[in-house]
């Protein structure tokens, strides 16, 4: 039997989930659910094409896979421009007890 992973902890506005207290972009809620899928059915293709090429020892083929994950990504909203249009700033990557997401991360950390 293997164990579910409970969903990870998503901010308020869903512009990012955090993991291991790091704000990670979400991907844009916009895109068409058909889009989202092919664009996450591409993004585990190239994943394992990274895994392939490094076990092979395939430093071409390792870069060509990275480059798809990252077109893969930006094409998610993952990377690359953000979708939301308000102007607040791309928090990806940054602890969120450091961000303007300090006191709710503490609050639900708390609970």
């Amino acid at each position: 039997m293997t164990a579910v992973r409970p969903a990870p902890l998503r901010t308020p506005d869903g512009r990012y989930i955090v993991v291991r207290g790091r704000l990670w972009r979400t991907a844009n809620p916009a895109l068409a659910e058909d889009d989202r899928a092919a664009l996450v059915q591409e993004l585990m293709q190239a994943r394992r094409a990274v895994g392939v090429a490094r076990r092979g020892g395939d430093p071409d083929a390792e870069a060509a896979a990275h480059r798809r994950v990252d077109a893969a990504k930006i094409a998610l909203g993952e990377r690359g421009p953000v979708w939301w249009s308000d102007g607040a700033p791309d928090l990806n990557r940054h602890m969120a007890h450091t961000t303007c997401y300090a006191e709710w991360f503490r609050s639900v950390s708390e609970a």
